[in-house]
């Protein structure tokens, strides 16, 4: 199962996505940090004009010929942040790339766990398919023993007939199994980004079901799901909402920009470069907002709004984390409880039916007694290799419950053991 991880993890489509997405955020954060920084830039123009003969500029002697204008120049401007808009802009930017952080680590989680379930899923088909061929094995030996009987007169036809058909419905289980085997398969392929039937050759042959540790670190319920992706990246985006606000507030504020430049300009090109070309501008401006229409305060209003979302779906995001924790904590216990009992139920099946079978053979008891044996330790073996899945799938719900993991140290976390 590790080789399939670390395929996952390189070729998980919902992975290159999230990472798709962080890059986004990242490249966001940037063009709301440049808009707390100074701009400055270059310019050059070249043009040949002529005034018009009959305009206005004649009435004042303007010449009407045909010149050339040269200029270029720097200019320079910087917005002071006198209220903080940049820097809560830059800051519920920062606060959107962290929560598509943990996006991806969520995504991350998420796929890991999938990957573990679908294999666990596999393995139990693949168990369930030998216990099948197993008891295939033993209804053809049970068939022929019941026709040696009835050729001998020492059995009736009733014991091959249902013998017969205890081999057919044990046969049909095997083509039913083996669809959900290769149905898995492609699951598989599929998280992995992979065409179907490429990881045929890999899982093929057939392995135990995973096995889990019966006792499991864990710290406190609130300290573990406080590492969730989830309840990390509803924490992010509240403070994004909550950033989103402050920028609107400094809104209503004045504006002051700092704003200079500074060039040449010369309507002839053997004059542009000399110190007398040159022209400047240096000083502040100031904007200050008087009537929007209500924009300013539908704005504020709007990201108050959000705000308060944000706030509610991280209180809902914690709860849910308790609850799944809780749940998953409870459900590993119990489905290993009962994995227990049908243990030792299917070696008691197991027994009963060498019992009847052997009794059988030597015609001390009759075959309705086998059947129901076989039928019986059939069934159990069935749904033990199911539970064993299920207390492996309950491992599986604990890791993604607690975000991917438990402590390493039980000490460490204050914690207790289930």
């Amino acid at each position: 199962m590790s080789e399939l991880q670390e395929r996952a993890q390189r070729g998980n489509m919902d992975l290159q996505l999230a990472a798709a997405r962080l890059a986004q955020s990242g490249a966001q954060l940037t063009v709301a940090n440049a808009a707390g920084l100074p701009h400055a830039g270059f310019s050059a123009a070249y043009a040949r004009e002529a005034l018009s003969a009959n305009g206005t500029f004649a009435l004042l002697g303007a010449p009407h010929t045909p010149y050339d204008i040269m200029q270029a120049g720097f200019n320079a401007s910087w917005e002071i942040d006198l209220w903080g808009r940049a820097r809560r802009v830059g800051e519920s930017a920062a606060a959107s790339l962290e929560a598509s952080a943990f996006q991806r680590e969520g995504v991350r989680v998420s796929v890991t766990a999938e990957v573990a379930r679908i294999y666990i899923q596999l393995r139990r088909v693949q168990t369930q398919l030998s216990i099948a061929r197993q008891n295939l094995s033993s209804a053809e030996h049970a068939l022929k023993l019941a026709d040696s009987r009835v050729k001998n007169g020492v059995a009736t036809r009733f014991e091959t007939a249902a013998s017969g058909a205890q081999l057919e419905s044990t046969r049909a289980l095997i083509p039913r199994l083996e669809e959900q085997r290769d149905a898995l398969m492609n699951a598989l392929a599929l998280l992995l980004g992979e065409q179907p039937r490429a990881l045929s050759a890999l899982l093929m042959p057939q392995h135990q079901i995973p096995p889990v540790p019966t006792l499991v670190p864990i710290g406190l319920s609130s300290e573990l799901a406080r590492r969730r992706p989830d309840i990390l990246e509803a924490e992010a985006r509240l403070h994004a909402a909550t950033a989103a606000i402050g920028a609107a507030k400094a809104d209503f504020y004045p504006r002051i920009n700092l704003v200079g430049s500074f060039g040449l300009q010369s309507l002839d090109g053997s004059t542009f470069g000399n110190w007398g070309s040159r022209n400047f501008s240096v000083g502040p401006t100031l904007y200050l907002p008087l009537f929007e229409g209500g924009r300013l305060q539908g704005t504020l209003a709007l990201t108050e709004a959000r705000a308060q979302e944000a706030a509610i779906f991280y209180q809902k995001t914690v709860l849910h984390a308790w609850h799944e924790v809780d749940d998953a904590l409870n459900a590993y216990s119990e489905v290993q409880r009962s994995g227990k009992h049908l243990a030792r139920a299917v070696d008691e099946h197991r027994t009963a039916y060498q019992v009847a079978m052997r009794r059988y053979e030597e015609g001390a008891a009759d075959y309705l007694t086998v059947l129901t044996a076989q039928r019986s330790l059939l069934a159990s073996q069935m749904e033990f290799a199911d539970t064993t899945s299920r207390v492996a799938l309950a491992m599986v719900n604990l890791y993604k419950a607690l975000g991917g993991g438990w402590a390493a140290q039980t000490e460490e976390m204050g914690g207790m053991q289930r």
